[in-house]
């Protein structure tokens, strides 16, 4: 995608300086334990007959790379550093086997796993380590900042955090929602299903990624009825029992952020008569819960007068 807020992955960043590195039994005790004091340290644990090897360890220099500095890795070769692992090995570090990977924080093991891992599994390693030492990775800073300037109606710079966070890590769910939803308040609804459309195919049934497709589904309804407002509150003064316009009405105020009242107009025609045109209204309502999420606070308080009504 061509466009200030692209999605599209940026080269692999350069490593900060000594953050991935070659350690070895004379080196263990700076680069690893006394640097872990400061930083969370990975140790690699390899061999150059391993063919699991061959795959993990790029994986983990990769991982640690898009950590911007966070982490460091030290790689350590078993069979040149046997006296290295002999003690390890008698202080109870498990290092039967190649490759093994140890997450040490504060001098101390923090968590460790064997063999070679699907990337994923990595990442949720890593973030593991970096939340036990009060860190987090720099794509879950991103989408908090991403919406919390949404919150605050800076639509613009929110976009730019999810566009970020996407490119930090291509499989949260959150960061592909915030930058729709983002770029809908933008205005920018061909661009927003640009980035539905580019996104993993494993994340599109994710409840992030339907609610943000439902959004961008609701914004193209709300733009044809927002300029007809008028009228439809005009028709709704003279017929009470104009479901059709009461309907659209209900758009119309979902899309200019007025989500209690979009949803009480819905829940009228639901009180009136809930059959009306195949469960419509009820329907609908439904969608405006999943494009405005399960917790938000509008959909937890329609849920609950939608309750009253269906089992009054």
């Amino acid at each position: 995608m061509s466009s200030l807020f692209s999605t599209e992955p940026d080269a692999t960043p350069a490593a900060p300086a000594n953050m991935i590195i070659d350690g070895d039994q004379t080196t263990f005790m700076a680069d690893v334990l006394e640097a872990s004091r400061e930083i969370p340290v990975l140790v690699d644990f390899w061999a150059t007959w391993c063919g699991p090897c061959k795959t993990l360890t790029p994986m983990l220099e990769k991982v640690v790379r898009a950590q911007g500095g966070r982490v460091r890795l030290v790689k350590i070769d078993v069979d040149k550093n046997q006296a290295l692992v002999a003690q390890l090995t008698r202080m109870g570090l498990p290092l039967q086997s190649v490759p093994t990977v140890v997450g040490f924080w504060q001098g101390q093991l923090a968590d460790t796993f064997a063999g070679a891992l699907p990337e994923s599994e990595v990442k949720r390693f890593v973030e593991g380590l970096l939340k036990m030492a009060g860190s987090s990775a720099p794509g879950a800073d991103l989408i908090a900042q991403g919406k919390e300037l949404l919150e605050q109606g800076d639509a613009e710079s929110a976009a730019q955090h999810f566009a970020a966070a996407v490119q930090a890590d291509r499989e949260k769910p959150e960061a592909w929602s915030g930058l729709v939803r983002a770029l809908i308040a933008l205005g920018d609804e061909e661009q927003a299903a640009e980035v539905l459309a580019g996104l993993p195919e494993k994340l599109a049934e994710h409840a992030e990624i339907a609610g943000a497709r439902a959004a961008l589904a609701l914004a193209a309804e709300g733009r044809q009825a927002l300029g007809a407002r008028a009228g439809l509150e005009a028709r709704l003064a003279v017929d009470p029992n104009d479901y059709e316009a009461r309907y659209e009405l209900a758009t119309a105020l979902n899309a200019s952020g007025e989500r209690g009242e979009a949803a009480d107009a819905l829940l009228e025609i639901v009180r009136r008569n809930r059959a009306w045109n195949d469960d419509a209204a009820r329907l609908q309502l439904l969608k405006f819960f999943e494009a405005w999420g399960f917790d938000d606070e509008a959909t937890m308080a329609a849920r609950r007068k939608l309750s009253a009504l269906l089992f009054r």
